[in-house]
Order: structure tokens, then C-alpha cells, then sequence
């Protein structure tokens, strides 16, 4: 899938996806991944269903879901870079990626945020029905150097 709008490409081809850029904005700006190595961002996208936003052929945001293409899929690493935020492009992504062919019919879509709640409940996202059904392991700070693992 591609759409091209206002001089800006949203696309699911995994090809055109800079992991070099993607891994410099997790690793240094996101609050989830912060120093997260090379080596897991790049496993993390060959593994995943990619979107990117290009701007003159560089990536300037990006997301990805994990899915079982089936039943679930779960939102993760979704970003714009903060020159082009405020132009609407986070939603003409949301709308690429939710109406994206592997993603029909599931069971269930998922993400955490901190601070885009207002972002996801235009699409349909509300906080969890049954929250005490949620189980997690969570290992806080793992990329740091200073992680006790």
C-alpha cells in the first residue's frame, strides 16, 4: 500500500524503511525504547508489518505492528518526527494502517501510550475493558547501561 499526499509517501514496503533513522529516533527520543541497540530495532522490523512516512525520500515517522495477521495485532514504535508533527500526519497514518489488508477482521488491536490517548480513541481505541484480565512482564530500563537485570 502507498498513498502520496502533500508531498509526503505513506507505505507499507518494508524496503523503503531507513532503520538506520528509525533506530536514532527510538534509541535517542522515544521514552519506550530509549538506547535500544541497533541490532533489536532491525530484528524488531523484519519481524513486523511496517508503515513509513517519507518526506523527500526520508523517513520522517514511522510505525509498526506485530500480528499473527489472524486474530491480533499489537501497535508499537509510532512516531513523527517533531519538524513535521501538528500536519496531520499521524492520523492519514492511523487511517493507512488500520485499513491495511492483513488487518481485517481481527479479534483484537492493541498499543500502550503515555501521552496520544486523544490520537487512538478517534479510531476506536479505549482504555481496556477488563484491565485485571492483562497480565504483563515488564523489564523497565533494559537497553541502559545501568539496567539490573
Amino acid at each position: 500500500m502507498e498513498i502520496k499526499e502533500n508531498g509526503f509517501v505513506f507505505s507499507d514496503d518494508r524496503n523503503l524503511v531507513d532503520v538506520k533513522a528509525v533506530h536514532h529516533y527510538l534509541s535517542t527520543q522515544s521514552y519506550w525504547a530509549k538506547d535500544i541497540p541497533f541490532e533489536l530495532v532491525h530484528r524488531a522490523i523484519e519481524n513486523s508489518l511496517c508503515f513509513g512516512i517519507y518526506k523527500d525520500q526520508q523517513q520522517v515517522g514511522f510505525a509498526r505492528w506485530v500480528t499473527d495477521k489472524a486474530t491480533f495485532a499489537y501497535l508499537c514504535d509510532v512516531y513523527v518526527e517533531e519538524a513535521f508533527r501538528g500536519l496531520g500526519l499521524s492520523k492519514k497514518l492511523m487511517s493507512l494502517m488500520l485499513f491495511h489488508p492483513d488487518l481485517q477482521g481481527l479479534r483484537r488491536y492493541q498499543l500502550a501510550t503515555l501521552d496520544a490517548h486523544g490520537l487512538y480513541e478517534q479510531f476506536g481505541f479505549k482504555t481496556l475493558e477488563n484491565p485485571e484480565r492483562q497480565m504483563e512482564i515488564v523489564f523497565k530500563n533494559l537497553y541502559s547501561e545501568n539496567a539490573k537485570h
